[in-house]
Formats: C-alpha cells, structure tokens, sequence
C-alpha cells in the first residue's frame, strides 16, 4: 500500500512539475517573440522617424506607435523600463527595417544610432538658397543659418563677408546628423571647403592672378554661360584674356543677377543699363562676389584654362549648346550674325506651330 501511494504521489508530483515547466517555456517563448520577434505595422522596406530635441518618452512612443514601427505601446512601455530606455532620449533620425523587433528599436534609440542625413547641394544662387536647403533636410531652421551668413564676425573668422559668403559652399554630397546645430553644419561646409583648396589649386589661382574667391567668381560666371564641360576652359580664358587687358567682362549671366531675374531668356539692350556692382556690362573687373555656386569640375577649368588670344565667344547656330571663339571683334560678329539668324529661323517656326 505505501508503495502505491508514493507511486501515486510521484506520478501527480511529476504532472506538477511538467506544468510548472510547460508554463515556464510558454512565458520564455512569449517573452522571447515580444521581444525579438516582428513587431511593425509599416508595409515598406524602411521606416524613417524623426525625434525632435528635447522629446519626452511619451512624445517618442506615440510617434512610433502612429509610423507602425511598434504594434502597442505596452510591450514598449515594458521593455523601455527593463532596458533603462526614456531618462535620455536622443534626437534624431533614425531607420528601421520592417519587421524589426521592440528590442531592436530601443538599443538603437538608447544608443543615438542614427542614420546620417546625405546634404546635396549642386548650384544654388544666394545664401538664402543654402538656407532653405539645409532646413529642408535638417532639424534646425532656415533662420539658424541666415544668423551665421548674416553675422560679419562669423563670416569674418572664415574669411569671408557677405559679398563672398557663398564661396563657403563647394558643391558635393555630405553626410551629417539630422539633430546638427546650423553652427555645425557650416563649420562641416567650412572644413570641407578649405581641404578644397589645396596647396595646388592655391597655386594654380596664383598664376593666373586670382584669389581662391576670385577663382570662385569667376568659376560662378562660367557656370552660368554653358553646361559643356569641353567649354568651360576656353570661356574661362576669354574672361581671364578680357581681365589681363583691361576690358569689361560683358557677361550675360551677371546682369540677370543684379535684377535677381533668373528665369530671364534673352538680354536685350536696355537690360545692360542695370546700374549694380554686379552687371559686368558697367563695371571693369569681376563681380564683387559669386553669382552661383560652381561645380568642381568648373572651379578646376577655371584653374586650368588654356592659354588663347579669344576674346569673344558666343553660341554656335546648331543649338547644341557649343560656343564659337573669336580673337578679333570682326569674327565675332560673324559668328554672331549666323547665330542670331537661326535663333530668328527658330523662333519663327515656334510661332508658325502655335498658329
């Protein structure tokens, strides 16, 4: 009898413990599917979010639980107070894989792992073009930069005023933090800037009697006449032939940005009166600063124009965007005339299709 009973004893003991153990292992693998398991809502491949500074944990929860980047905020509440997550909230933006675990979001959140904003800035204008295209892509705003580029002793420490403030930007993609204050992405553009102008484009700038800004200039006007690399040389050594001897750049594109025209086509004759520093058509010498932003590629044709005795250049008739150069104003006004005469041939027949 005792010895059944102690059968019968161990046989419910042994039931017991299996249940304590099956129960355990339930709540291990609900633990572990809450956890490390899938828990986004969002159909994309990637989710950005944006954590604004000084965001509170609560502000962080329902901006995640509103991108579908986690599916209640319970399961985050919990796993944010065992991870130490919501004391320090760092700002940011970050990105997540779809079905990325709770887990994984709160180690990247309380680390700042953040995804790096790419800033690409190819030809702007002004500085207030600058302005805009950094408050578009980060967190502060388009006031922030304008207070540096509007600030003489800012400007001052970089070497620059607000005539050359532009030449701060050489135009290429960079990679910075969303949550980067206006002071640290200009001093980033800065930095940038100067390994720019290395030792070698200093010299180059020294032989052919411009500052590094000057270069910029120039390289500014250049931009602005043609979208031909194999031309830019020769048109910048027309301005640089026209400098060395005294005479009027005469260049289109700085009229149209001293009437802050830029959808202007064609210059006419009573645009050239344009009383301003920056209408070559008035004054000798260049601009006192750039009218855009130059690529490289122009800042280094620039640096590298050829020598020639060109002193005239305009649009060659077939309008595939090539020039013709001339030495004498004779030439010139040949290439000209042939020019102006398919412009009249073209415009003519846009009139006829019109009709």
């Amino acid at each position: 009898m005792y010895t059944l009973a102690y059968t019968q004893n161990f046989a419910v003991l042994k039931k017991i413990l299996l249940i304590v153990v099956l129960f355990f292992v339930v709540i291990s693998i609900s633990f572990v599917w809450l956890v490390y398991a899938g828990n986004t809502n969002f159909t994309e491949d990637k989710k950005t979010i944006f954590i604004a500074t000084g965001s509170s944990f609560t502000q962080v929860q329902q901006n995640l639980l509103q991108q579908g980047c986690i599916s209640n905020t319970k399961t985050f509440n919990w796993l944010a107070a065992y991870t130490k997550y919501g004391s320090n909230i760092k700002p940011g933006k970050y990105v997540f894989d779809k079905n990325v675990s709770v887990y994984s979001i709160l180690k990247t959140l309380k680390a700042g792992n953040q995804t790096p904003v790419k800033l690409i800035i190819n030809k702007m204008r002004l500085p207030q073009d600058v302005a805009k295209k950094i408050a578009a892509n980060f967190e502060c705003d388009s006031t922030a930069v304008m207070q540096i580029f509007n600030n003489a002793d800012s400007l001052k420490a970089m070497g620059l005023v607000s005539n050359t403030a532009i030449t701060l930007i050489i135009p290429n993609t960079y990679e910075l933090l969303w949550n980067s204050t206006a002071t640290k992405i200009i001093k980033k553009l800065y930095s940038e800037q100067q390994k720019f102008w290395t030792e070698e484009r200093k010299k180059k700038a020294t032989s052919i009697n411009l500052t590094p800004n000057q270069v910029y200039t120039l390289a500014s006007i250049v931009e602005e006449e043609t979208n031909m690399q194999d031309d830019k040389g020769k048109i910048a050594s027309v301005y640089l032939n026209r400098l060395e001897i005294g005479m009027k750049l005469g260049a289109d594109p700085t009229v149209k940005f001293a009437m802050k025209d830029f959808g202007l086509k064609r210059i006419y004759q009573k645009h050239l009166s344009y009383p301003s520093p920056y209408n070559t058509y008035q004054v000798f010498g260049l601009p006192p600063g750039p009218i855009c932003t130059p690529a490289i590629t122009t800042i280094d044709a620039v640096l590298n124009a050829p020598n020639t005795t060109y002193l005239y250049f305009v649009a060659k008739p077939d309008f595939k965007g090539y020039s013709n150069f001339a030495t004498t104003y004779t030439e010139h006004l040949k290439f000209a005339k042939a020019y102006q005469q398919a412009l009249n041939v073209q415009m003519a027949k846009k009139a006829t299709n019109k009709k």
